[in-house]
């Protein structure tokens, strides 16, 4: 079964041609337009910005996705598309493309939730895979502790009740002069830097649950910044960003911990644009090593939102028989 897929929650448009045979899975093409150059320039993304690049890069984008996959249109047995949660007029741009294209070859329309999808990703790369397990979903936009129980059967058990963690990551970056995205230095600077030199507080938040604040841990390491900065104090980059992604990973581990004796479930995934960072993911292998939990990490080229992972979770609601006709409408949340 051959699936074109499109992703356009954010500010990357994205178009994949994947084939799909049992437990066979593979990425024929999987084509990104990235806006990052453009966004840099207000050290943040502008949803106006996005909707409009969007518009100018999908189609293109699209028929470069089947060319280099060696298809066609008629060759394509159905088409998916991101169509929640994410920025709205980013999220049209797709929904409505795709519905068109649907419409106008006959093509069954699949709708996908961007949470799912990130999740997916490591189905591409892990043949063994396979639900009840446990997933951790860390991204510019999302934190979630989910429990899967089937391919389309997801019940979230814990999330951030304020900013996400690549929000937290980009922002304290941004405070301290990095370019945009900030995530990608933060995670280059903790390297070097002494992960010891700031005791910042925890996101865990207290008490018996499974749930995040982040924002309270990046307001922390942001007043800590001008304070320094107000009486003249030079600090050092490198141990600011160690420390804060030190309070990050702790925080993340202790949920994850408690997500695991609350479920009883000893797969672990990672997933989302954050899953890439190195810190995040040796903390993760060393207390799944400890736990003797097995860990499945996607490759960091699927980190990032792409079309190939609408895709894979694409094909799991097509075979639950989810279809979507030209009513389908885009939403910001993820209900």
């Amino acid at each position: 079964m051959l699936i074109l897929a499109i992703e356009s929650s954010c500010d990357e448009t994205s178009a994949a041609v994947c084939e799909f045979n049992g437990d066979s899975r593979v990425i024929r093409s999987n084509i990104i337009a990235s806006q990052i150059e453009t966004h840099k320039l207000y050290g943040g993304v502008v949803p106006e910005i996005a909707s409009r690049a969007h518009c100018d890069a999908i189609s293109g984008i699209t028929y470069e996705a089947l060319e280099v996959a060696g298809v066609t249109l008629a060759d394509i047995d159905a088409i998916a598309v991101t169509s929640n949660p994410g920025l709205i007029g980013a999220l049209l741009v797709g929904v409505n493309f795709a519905k068109a294209l649907a419409f106008a070859n006959n093509k069954p329309l699949i709708p996908v939730n961007h949470i799912r999808g990130h999740i997916a990703a490591n189905y591409f790369v892990h043949a063994d895979l396979k639900p009840p397990f446990l997933a951790l979903v860390a991204s510019g936009g999302h934190t979630s502790l989910i429990k899967v129980t089937g391919y389309t059967d997801f019940e979230t058990v814990g999330r951030t009740r304020d900013d996400a963690i690549g929000e937290a990551f980009d922002k304290v970056g941004r405070v301290m002069g990095l370019p945009y995205p900030g995530g990608a230095e933060m995670d280059r600077l903790a390297t070097i830097g002494d992960s010891t030199a700031v005791k910042f507080p925890s996101a865990a938040v207290v008490g018996d649950n499974l749930d995040f604040s982040f924002s309270g841990l990046k307001t922390a390491v942001i007043n800590h910044l001008h304070n320094l900065t107000q009486k003249g104090e030079e600090y050092s980059r490198e141990d600011v960003a160690a420390s804060f992604t030190r309070a990050v990973t702790t925080s993340v581990v202790k949920k994850l911990g408690m997500a695991c004796d609350a479920t009883g479930l000893r797969d672990i995934v990672i997933a989302g644009g954050v899953a890439a960072n190195s810190h995040l993911r040796a903390a993760l292998e060393d207390f799944c090593q400890k736990r003797k939990l097995k860990l499945y990490l996607p490759p960091r080229s699927l980190c990032g939102d792409n079309a190939a992972m609408i895709a894979a979770q694409g094909y799991y609601e097509y075979l639950a028989g989810v279809r979507a006709d030209t009513s389908l409408n885009a939403k910001a949340t993820g209900k």
